[in-house]
C-alpha cells in the first residue's frame, strides 16, 4: 500500500513564515511548494536556500498547491491577510492563518471556505507548544478528579487572543463566560502598565491581568512576560510558569491539629508533610531551543490538524464555531480594556541566572573542611560542605547512582523510541550490535526489545555505570542471554570482525580529533555493508558558559534529589573543549540543608551532526524523536541505494542549537518556546 501523498503547502511571508517553513521541512505527510511574499530580497533569497519557487502574486500561483499557511498580518493589524487568505481560497487552496483575526472577518472567512468548497482554520500557535499542551493535558485529568476552584491567568495585550484558546482547552469547555470592567486606576500614581479585571470562565472564577502596554514596531520584544496561568482545586494549584515552561504543581498544604490546636508534625497521618511543596514538570529551555523546536513543532501540531479536516471533507463554518466562541472571549476583554497604551521602550537587558543566583563563593582554605565519611574532588568553585562520595578516575562514576533518576525519562520519550523504531526493521544479521558507552544500559535494553534475536555487545569503561548496567543485565533472563558487558573504551575497543551497527549515544565529544579519527577508522573497517551507526550529541556545537542551574529533581523515599549542571571552556592548548560539571544534592524530607553532595566532572568536544559527517565519511539522516531533544541520527554510507537504507526516507540531519544539556546525563533534559 503506497503512502498517502503529501500536502502541498505555500507559505506565505518569511518573518513567522518562516517557523511554518521550518515546521512543514519537518513534519511527515507535507511538502514545502513554495514561498509567497511582497518580493523583498532576503524573500527571495530566503526561498532560494530552501530551493523552493518564490512567488509575489496569489492570483499567477501555479496548480498544485493543496494549502496555504498565511502567516501575514491581518487587518486589525494593518495587514492584508485576510484578503490574501480568501485570494487563495477562490483558487481551491485550504488555508491556516495565523492569528490574531477580527471576530467579523473570522466569521466571513468560515463562511467563504464553506462557499468554496475548502478548509479554513485559524491558528492561535501558543496552545500547541509543547508546555501549554502539558499544562493544559494536566488540567483536563484535574478538572476530571476535583472541582476547579479559581483561575488566575496573566498576559500580555497582543496575546490576550491565545490566552483564551488555551484556557478553553485546559478547561474542556468556554461557558459560561461572563466579565466585569476593569477596575479603576488610582489618579497621580503614574503610568500603571497592568489592568486587572474578573469574571467567571468556564464556571470558574477568573482573575485576569493584562500587560496593557504595546509597543506597535515590536510587541514580542517589549511584553514585560508571557502566559502565566494557576489553576486551583481542593487538592493544589497547577501553574504554567511561562508559556515555554516548566509547568509547576503545588499540593494543598494541610496539617493536622491536636487537642490544644498545635501543629501535628509525627506520627500517623503526616504522610502528606513529605511532600514535596513544588513539583517542576518538563525543564526550562533556552530562547534558541525555542525557536529551533518548539515554535516549529508547534506549528506542525496545527498543520496537522488542517490536513485531518481537509481528510475529514469536514464543515469549516460548522467545524469553526469553537474558534469563534474564543474570538467572541476575546472581543469582549479587548472592548472592556480599550485600548493599550503606546510605548516605544529603550532596548531591555536581559538578566541570566547567574546574575540574580550568583555561584556561592568557596570557602576560604584556612577554613577547615567539616567532617565527611568519605572524600572526594569537588567540581571547581563548588563548596564542600556536604558529605561526598569517592572520586573515580572514570567520568560518571561518582554520579552514577543518580544517572537513571534524569535519563530514564529522557531515553524513554526521546532516543530510544526513535532507535528502536529504526532498529526494528534493519538487516542486523550480519554481526552483534555494539553500544559504545552503554552507560547503565537504558538504550540497549531498548534495543533489546525491539531486537529480540541479536546479540548485543555493551561497552562502558565507567565503573559506577558498568555496575548498573550489568545489574541491568543479570536481572533479566534474556538480557542476559544476549548482552555481553565488557569494560572497553573507545577508541582501543576489543570489536567483533562484524558489526550490524553501533551505537554512540554522547560519547564523541569525549573523545580528542586523534581517537575520534581512530575510532571511525577501525569502525568502518568491521561495519557491515549496509550498517548503521547512530550519534546522538549535546545541544551545543561551540564551546560556551553554561552558568550553574539546576536541571532536575526527582524524589525516592524520604529523599529528594537535585541535580545542577554547569560549564566552562577550558582554555586550555586544546581548541574547542569545555569542563563540564555536574553536582547532586540529596535532601531528607523537606530539609534545605544537603546531607550528602556528590561532583562530577569530565571534558567534552562541542561540535554537531555536519563535523560528523565530515569526519567518519558517513551520510547522516536525522531520527525523529521528542522536540527539544538532542540531535539523535543515524549514519550510513553514502554508497547506499536510495531506498534500500533504513531511515533513508527521513530528512536531512540538522544541527541543534546551543542549550544548556551535557552528554549522556543532560540528554534527559533538554525538552521543549520565547518570543511567542
Amino acid at each position: 500500500m503506497s503512502a498517502p501523498k503529501p500536502l502541498r503547502v505555500l507559505v506565505c511571508g518569511t518573518n513567522f513564515g518562516r517557523f511554518y517553513a521550518e515546521a512543514l521541512r519537518r513534519r511527515p505527510g507535507f511538502a514545502l511548494a513554495g514561498i509567497l511574499s511582497r518580493g523583498s530580497a532576503a524573500s527571495r533569497a530566503y526561498a532560494e536556500s530552501l530551493g523552493v519557487p518564490f512567488h509575489t502574486d496569489a492570483r499567477e500561483l501555479p496548480a498544485g498547491i493543496d494549502a496555504a499557511c498565511v502567516a501575514v498580518s491581518s487587518s486589525i493589524s494593518g495587514g492584508k491577510g485576510t484578503e490574501l487568505a480568501r485570494a487563495l481560497m477562490d483558487r481551491g487552496i485550504h488555508v491556516l492563518q495565523e492569528h490574531p483575526v477580527h471576530l467579523t472577518e473570522l466569521t466571513e472567512n468560515l463562511k467563504h471556505a464553506r462557499s468554496r468548497g475548502v478548509q479554513y482554520r485559524l491558528n492561535t500557535h501558543y496552545p500547541h507548544v509543547a508546555p501549554v499542551r502539558s499544562f493544559v493535558e494536566a488540567a483536563r485529568r484535574l478538572v476530571a478528579r476535583q472541582r476547579p476552584l479559581f483561575l488566575d491567568a496573566a498576559t500580555p495585550v497582543h496575546l490576550m487572543h491565545p490566552l483564551v484558546d488555551i484556557l478553553g482547552r485546559a478547561m474542556g469547555t468556554l461557558r459560561p463566560w461572563r466579565f466585569a470592567d476593569p477596575a479603576p486606576l488610582p489618579d497621580g500614581i503614574g503610568p500603571q502598565p497592568f489592568r486587572s479585571l474578573h469574571g467567571v470562565f468556564a464556571g470558574v472564577p477568573l482573575t485576569l491581568r493584562v500587560h496593557h502596554q504595546l509597543d506597535p514596531s515590536d510587541r514580542d520584544n517589549h511584553a514585560l512576560h508571557w502566559h502565566r496561568i494557576a489553576l486551583g482545586t481542593e487538592g493544589g494549584v497547577l501553574t504554567l510558569a511561562d508559556t515555554h515552561g516548566p509547568v509547576l504543581w503545588s499540593p494543598r498544604l494541610h496539617i493536622g491539629r491536636d487537642a490544644d490546636r498545635r501543629f501535628v508534625l509525627d506520627g500517623p497521618g503526616t504522610g502528606g508533610l513529605g511532600l514535596g511543596t513544588t513539583a517542576v514538570v518538563g525543564n526550562p529551555v533556552s530562547f534558541r531551543t525555542v525557536f529551533s523546536d518548539l515554535w516549529p513543532e508547534a506549528i506542525g501540531s496545527a498543520l496537522d490538524g488542517l490536513r485531518a479536516a481537509v481528510v475529514e471533507d469536514a464543515d469549516a463554518l460548522r467545524a469553526g464555531q469553537y474558534d469563534l466562541a474564543v474570538c467572541r472571549i476575546w472581543s469582549d476583554l479587548a472592548a472592556r480594556l480599550g485600548p493599550p497604551e503606546i510605548v516605544r521602550p529603550a532596548t531591555p537587558r536581559p538578566m541570566a541566572v547567574s546574575d540574580v543566583f550568583p555561584l556561592p563563593e568557596p570557602l576560604p582554605h584556612s577554613e577547615p573542611a567539616p567532617p565527611r565519611t568519605r572524600t572526594a574532588v569537588p567540581a571547581p568553585g563548588t563548596p564542600g560542605t556536604a558529605e561526598v562520595r569517592p572520586a573515580d578516575t572514570s567520568s560518571y562514576s561518582p554520579s552514577a547512582e543518580f544517572f537513571d533518576l534524569v535519563a530514564a525519562g529522557h531515553t524513554a520519550t526521546a532516543s530510544a523510541p526513535a532507535i528502536a523504531a529504526l532498529l526494528a526493521e534493519a538487516d542486523l544479521g550480519a554481526g552483534p550490535v555494539v553500544d559504545i558507552g552503554a552507560g547503565t544500559g537504558l538504550v540497549t535494553e531498548a534495543v533489546a526489545r525491539a531486537r529480540p534475536d541479536v546479540e548485543i555487545i555493551a561497552c562502558e569503561p565507567a565503573v559506577g555505570m558498568r555496575a548498573v548496567l550489568t545489574s541491568r543485565v543479570f536481572s533479566d533472563e534474556d538480557l542476559r542471554r544476549r548482552v555481553t558487558v565488557t569494560a572497553d573504551a573507545a577508541p582501543a575497543l576489543d570489536l567483533p570482525d562484524r558489526i550490524s551497527a553501533v551505537l554512540l549515544c554522547g560519547v564523541l565529544g569525549h573523545l580528542d580529533a586523534a581517537d575520534r579519527a581512530e575510532l571511525w577508522r577501525r569502525l568502518l573497517a568491521r561495519l557491515a555493508p549496509g550498517g548503521l551507526v547512530i550519534v546522538e550529541l549535546m545541544q551545543f556545537e561551540r564551546p560556551l558558559s553554561l552558568p550553574a542551574t539546576r536541571l532536575a529533581t526527582a524524589t525516592a523515599g524520604r529523599h529528594r534529589y537535585e541535580w545542577t549542571f554547569s560549564g566552562t571552556p577550558t582554555g586550555g592548548t586544546e581548541e574547542g573543549v569545555m569542563r563540564l560539571h555536574s553536582t547532586w544534592r540529596v535532601y531528607l524530607d523537606g530539609s534545605t540543608t544537603a546531607e550528602r553532595e556528590v561532583h562530577d566532572s569530565y571534558e567534552w568536544s562541542p561540535f554537531g551532526l555536519k563535523d560528523v559527517e565530515t569526519e567518519s565519511g558517513l551520510t547522516a539522516r536525522a531520527l525523529p524523536t521528542r522536540p527539544g531533544a538532542p540531535p539523535l541520527a543515524v549514519l550510513t554510507r553514502a554508497s547506499a541505494a536510495p531506498g534500500t537504507t533504513p531511515g533513508a526516507h527521513l530528512p536531512r540531519a540538522r544541527t541543534a542549537p546551543p542549550d544548556t544539556a551535557a552528554s549522556r546525563e543532560v540528554a534527559p533534559l533538554i525538552s521543549s518556546s520565547t518570543d511567542g
